[in-house]
């Protein structure tokens, strides 16, 4: 874009009074949304944090001044403002902000995590550069809808210093999504001066994104305005990604109650004197316009919104259970499958090409899925019979992720892959604080359609950070569902309802299994979320497991009929949530229970499955239920270590045998 352009709409912009009139109105309710809140804070009127951007209302009027119902933004923990001038009603979020079931979330998010995805507003964001992989997923969105719509994702400076601002700038670069990264740069990240945190600026980063640089006077509204709406002109003809830094000031704290002893009064009433409100009322009059009116319009409007909410009813406690998940379709158990015998990887493969020919909304993306069909060579072929929806990423574990939940949000169904489960470390913001609870923290506004997919397997001397069995890490976030096949037909049936289902589903395959053969289930074939398999039965003993480990109990329960002990196998598949009702009544029958698992034993399922028996099971059982896994050191990579690590069958046969004659 021509800085002539930039000049030509300013001067439209400028010259319009009804247009500055708006863009005035939304600053002052900005303006005086925030100044009660705060005044509504040391009332103890709003119970939680309270991040004010008083100052800044220019940036954020601006901004979203050319955008319309196709397009998204992502905020910050600073997001009022972005959220007003998005077009969010006042009423809910005063309601929101004192924890109310009117509020714009039902009272579950509070300031820091105002959201409205139905109008396009993807989130206030309590941890710092969490929203921009979550616009990079949107961005994707709207780049294969094709249908003209941008993300603006906003940022403060602080944010610059986080590997997801690299991540998720790095990662739209590559794939030319119409993504603004908008830069609120208010001189402090949190307490600290920018120049403490960064010696390159954006402008410098920005060539090293290959991206286009833009600084804008974020005080001046008329600039920001007309600088976006150029930007945005050109990414709904296809143009891609482009950096913009706005020069603003933040008149409060960090926070409601920060001591300010960071900054000199001096500073913050130079900034003062540049109040974009002043400016802005200033240029109205000259143009004959008088402010007053809309002055009093705003300020009636905030009463009336201020009363209404303090009327409203909290939240029931009965619903506190609402909105962490979408109820899921009942899916009855499938018949067994009797085709001819094919591999775990056939299955998975299998699954991935039925839901994308029949799902225009299901894409995939990760580390070398496309070209290289991902490191196993599980999706090689894909990327060329579905371009576009097949898509390699940069190795950029939060991007990966975040983009998931963004698009998830934006309505796709997307399927991102994990290289390595022991790399969830590295993304667990992603997965833990964003698409386990962004439903719940919306009040229900959105689902989360998304699979994760990876990868685990000791046995192999892949070594401590190669092959670590950490589903109870995961089991343990609510909002997160939880998936371990143990045959092809399962991994397939599995797969597939998971990709289908509303909520965001961690799908661990155990990669010494992926040869690993059985009969094909016809192309249909779907097996519920959430219900565990009988793989024997029996009548003196319950062995429970999941995933590579359930054949290896299967074997122990044939090698111990010989001497006597009926074993009934139960295989979970999904681990959360549990099928503790299957246990149980197994457990009932048998009154012993022994649960091994590849995960190091304390604090595993077996401990849950332990807990839930001695509650729920207390009266059915005979003896201690027995836990058998992995022993409670990193992962050895010498093959004499590592078979005395794993649990083997000689030690789920000796757990057995214990149980049985207790």
């Amino acid at each position: 874009m021509t800085s002539t352009r930039v000049s030509d709409l300013a001067t439209a912009f400028d010259g319009d009074p009804s247009a500055l009139a708006e863009m005035y109105r939304r600053m002052r309710l900005i303006r005086q949304f925030e100044d009660r809140a705060s005044r509504l804070y040391r009332n103890n009127e709003i119970p939680g944090f309270l991040h004010l951007s008083i100052g800044q209302e220019a940036s954020a009027v601006g901004a979203c001044r050319p955008l319309d119902d196709r397009d998204v933004i992502t905020s910050t923990h600073r997001g009022h403002g972005h959220c007003i001038a998005k077009g969010l009603d006042v009423e809910g979020m005063f309601a929101e902000l004192m924890g109310k079931e009117t509020g714009t979330c039902r009272g579950r998010g509070g300031s820091m995590h105002i959201a409205d995805p139905r109008k396009g507003i993807f989130g206030a964001n309590g941890i710092v550069a969490a929203g921009l992989p979550i616009a990079v997923g949107a961005g994707t969105a709207a780049q294969l809808r094709a249908q003209g719509g941008v993300v603006l994702a906003f940022f403060g400076d602080g944010a610059v210093a986080q590997g997801m601002f690299h991540e998720a700038a790095n990662l739209a670069s590559v794939w030319r999504l119409p993504v603004i990264f908008f830069c609120e740069n208010n001189k402090y990240a949190e307490f600290s001066p920018i120049a403490t945190q960064t010696r390159a600026s954006l402008a410098d980063r920005a060539p090293g994104y290959a991206m286009d640089y833009h600084h804008v006077d974020g005080n001046d509204v008329v600039a920001v305005a007309s600088l976006v709406d150029g930007l945005v002109c050109e990414l709904r003809e296809g143009g891609g990604p482009v950096l913009v830094e706005a020069d603003t000031y933040r008149w409060h704290g960090h926070y409601e109650g920060d001591p300010e002893k960071y900054r000199e009064p001096e500073e913050l009433a130079e900034w003062k004197e540049r109040d974009p409100l002043v400016r802005l009322a200033a240029r109205l009059r000259e143009l004959g316009t008088d402010v007053a009116p809309i002055d009093s319009e705003v300020d009636a409007r905030i009463e009336a919104a201020i009363e209404a909410a303090r009327a409203a009813d909290e939240p029931s406690p009965d619903t506190l259970h609402h909105y962490v998940g979408v109820p899921r379709e009942p899916v009855p158990e499938p018949a067994e499958a009797t085709g001819e015998v094919f591999r775990t990887m056939d299955a998975i493969r299998g699954a991935l090409e039925y839901e994308l020919s029949h799902d225009e909304s299901v894409f995939v993306a990760g580390i070398d899925v496309g070209a290289g069909g991902n490191v196993f060579g599980l999706t090689r072929g894909l990327a060329d019979k579905y371009p576009g929806r097949v898509r390699d990423t940069p190795i950029s574990e939060s991007a990966i992720i975040g983009a998931g939940v963004g698009a998830a949000m934006a309505g796709l169904r997307p399927v991102v892959e994990l290289m390595y489960f022991d790399f969830v470390g590295v993304c667990l913001d992603q997965l833990m604080n964003q698409a386990a609870k962004l439903r719940f923290m919306t009040g229900g506004a959105v689902s989360l359609p998304m699979v994760v997919r990876t990868q685990f397997g000791a046995g192999k001397s892949s070594g401590s950070q190669h092959s670590q069995s950490l589903e109870a890490l995961l089991a343990h976030i609510p909002g997160l569902t939880v998936v371990m096949p143990s045959t092809p037909a399962d991994t397939y049936g599995l797969l597939r309802a998971a990709i289908r289902d509303p909520n965001p589903v961690v799908f661990v395959e155990n990669r010494l299994m992926y040869g690993r053969k059985g009969p094909q289930p016809p192309p249909t074939h779907l097996v519920p979320l959430g219900r565990a398999a009988i793989r024997r039965s029996g009548t003196d003993v319950t062995l429970v497991s999941y995933s590579k480990l359930v054949h290896d109990c299967v074997d122990v329960a044939a090698e111990l009929a010989a001497e006597g002990i009926s074993v009934e196998v139960i295989d979970l598949r999904t681990i959360a949530p549990l099928d503790t009702a299957t246990v149980l009544q197994s457990l009932a029958k048998t009154g012993r229970l022994v649960v091994a698992h590849q995960a190091v034993g304390d604090f595993g399922v077996g401990a849950e499955l332990a807990a839930v028996a001695a509650r729920e099971g207390f009266w059915t059982l005979d003896a201690p239920v027995i836990r058998v896994g992995a022993q409670g050191t990193p992962a050895p990579y010498a093959p004499s270590l590592e078979r005395v690590w794993l649990p083997s069958k000689e030690r789920i046969a000796a757990a057995v045998r214990e149980s049985a004659r207790a």
